[in-house]
């Protein structure tokens, strides 16, 4: 089993840094073409970080771990609101922008039910249920992009500068390696995942739920526990209801339009708990101290997590 975790980890590595290394090739040539460094921000470094999510479900329906595969993105999002964001407000208490507070938010909300609606609709997400899900992330994109733009400010000469001096055929390759990197790194976590989960005589819903979860919800740990670090909450907050939107709507959608997914009705309780933090986050910002998620919030968050992990070892088998 040691063998098996070591692959892992190295999987999850390469995960995180293929991730990395695909955003900073994609970003550079979106700019050497002049594409303005918001649309970046919002389109190719916040898909990124969904990368390893997308990687590891499309792996896993490939290879028949249908219980992996969604597994994955609701655990990963589960971990993303309540552990992610709880040690983020526990680092430094964190402000709702207000278009999180009044739009992504109230989305999030919105598409989570729809996401339980469709996965207890005849038990199992189906290709054209994937192509809906499709639609609305290129909506929500649109809107999103728009909204930036129009808030963001005339790009620098400097930032124009910059970018001729890029070097279209460095990054190409740069983005190619990111994909390899994807590619190996995805096959790893799913094969040994896999494999331990039939050592330990657990379920791939289990796995999929805390290992596979977990690991793929580094890139947004990291991101957002810097920028709590560094003060800047709105990015904090905006990246992980940005991550989950992502999750539900292109990992889902893609994955469900390669292979529809069987839905195991026993998810309900996770979907349950999901929707359960997704609507909490919905509410603290009209609850006192207003538009703010404090050091309390982030506690309570981290002990609802640990309530759902103990839980979800207990009934297990």
């Amino acid at each position: 089993m040691v063998i098996q975790i070591i692959f892992i980890i190295l999987g999850f590595t390469l995960l995180v840094k293929g991730a990395d290394i695909l955003v900073e090739g994609s970003s550079a040539v979106a700019k050497k073409v002049n594409i303005p460094e918001i649309i970046i921000g919002l389109t190719i470094v916040s898909i990124g970080t969904s990368m390893p999510e997308i990687f590891v479900s499309i792996t896993s329906i490939l290879r028949g771990y249908e219980d992996m595969s969604i597994g994955n993105i609701i655990g990963s999002n589960i971990c993303n609101l309540l552990l992610i964001l709880g040690i983020s407000a526990l680092i430094r208490p964190m402000k709702f922008q207000k278009q999180t507070k009044w739009f992504e938010n109230i989305l999030s909300v919105v598409l989570t039910i729809i996401f339980l609606i469709m996965c207890n609709t005849n038990n199992e997400i189906q290709r054209i249920e994937g192509i809906i899900l499709i639609v609305l992330f290129f909506l929500f994109m649109i809107y999103t992009i728009k909204m930036s733009i129009k808030n963001r400010k005339a790009e620098t000469m400097m930032e124009i500068k910059n970018a001729k001096k890029i070097n279209i055929l460095k990054n190409s390759f740069l983005i190619i390696l990111g994909i390899i990197l994807l590619k190996i790194g995805g096959g790893m976590v799913v094969n040994n995942a896999e494999t331990i989960a039939r050592m330990l005589n657990v379920s791939e819903k289990v796995i999929s739920l805390t290992i596979v979860a977990i690991g793929t919800s580094l890139p947004e740990l990291v991101t957002s526990v810097v920028a709590a670090i560094r003060g800047d909450s709105d990015i904090a907050i905006g990246n992980i209801v940005g991550s989950n939107i992502f999750n539900m709507l292109l990992i889902i959608g893609v994955t469900s339009v390669i292979s529809p997914i069987e839905y195991n009705t026993t998810y309900n309780v996770q979907m349950i708990t999901l929707l359960i933090g997704t609507v909490m986050i919905a509410i603290i910002p009209f609850i006192e101290p207003k538009d703010k998620m404090s050091r309390g919030d982030g506690m309570l968050f981290i002990t609802l997590y640990i309530i759902y992990l103990i839980e979800l070892l207990i009934n297990s088998n």
